[in-house]
C-alpha cells in the first residue's frame, strides 16, 4: 500500500516541478498589455518608437539559439523595416565587449541596441529583463504602433503573417 502511494506522490512531485518550471519561465506579459517603457539610449526611449511596429528581441552573445537565429532576424529587418518595423535588441549580458563583438560578427544592422548588464549572478536580474520578467532567451515581444504587445514569442511564420496583415505594402 505504501509503495502504491509512494509512486503517486513521486508522480505528483514531478508534475508539480514541470508545471512550476513552465509557469516560472513564461514571459511576464501577454497580448493586449502595454509595453513597459525603458531607455534605448541616452536620448531615446522605447516609447519614442510609437508609430512603428517594434520587435523587442531579448538575446545574449552567450546564447547559442539566439546567435543561430540572428541571420533570420537580419533578413526579417531588411524585409520589413521600410514598411514600418523597428527592432530593439536587448542583450542580457555580463561583458560589454563580448556583446559588441557578437553584434558586429552577426551583422545586426538596426540602430536600436541595449546592453542590459546583469546585476548579480543571474543574467536575468538585469534591469530591462527584470521589467519584462524574462527568464530565458531568446524571448521576443511584438508591439503594435501604439506600444501594445500583440505577440509573445511568436514563430517567424506568425510574425510574417501579423506584419503582412498590418503594415502597408
Amino acid at each position: 500500500m505504501i509503495k502504491k502511494y509512494g509512486f503517486w506522490m513521486v508522480l505528483a512531485l514531478i508534475a508539480g516541478v514541470i508545471i512550476g518550471r513552465y509557469l516560472y519561465m513564461k514571459p511576464g506579459f501577454v497580448n493586449g498589455e502595454m509595453a513597459v517603457d525603458f531607455a534605448i539610449s541616452d536620448t531615446q526611449n522605447l516609447s519614442d518608437l510609437q508609430g512603428n511596429y517594434v520587435l523587442l528581441d531579448f538575446w545574449g552573445s552567450w546564447c547559442g539559439p539566439c546567435r543561430k537565429e540572428n541571420p533570420t532576424l537580419v533578413e526579417f529587418y531588411k524585409n520589413y523595416h521600410e514598411r514600418g518595423l523597428e527592432i530593439v535588441s536587448v542583450a542580457v549580458e555580463e561583458k560589454e565587449e563580448r556583446w559588441r563583438r557578437a553584434r558586429q560578427k552577426d551583422g545586426l544592422i538596426w540602430p536600436h541596441h541595449v546592453f542590459d548588464q546583469a546585476t548579480s549572478l543571474s543574467f536575468f536580474d538585469s534591469p530591462v529583463a527584470t521589467k519584462y520578467s524574462v527568464k530565458s532567451i531568446p524571448t521576443k515581444y511584438l508591439l503594435d504602433d501604439k506600444g501594445m504587445i500583440i505577440a509573445v514569442n511568436p514563430s517567424w511564420e506568425n510574425l510574417e503573417k501579423l506584419l503582412n496583415d498590418r503594415l502597408p505594402k
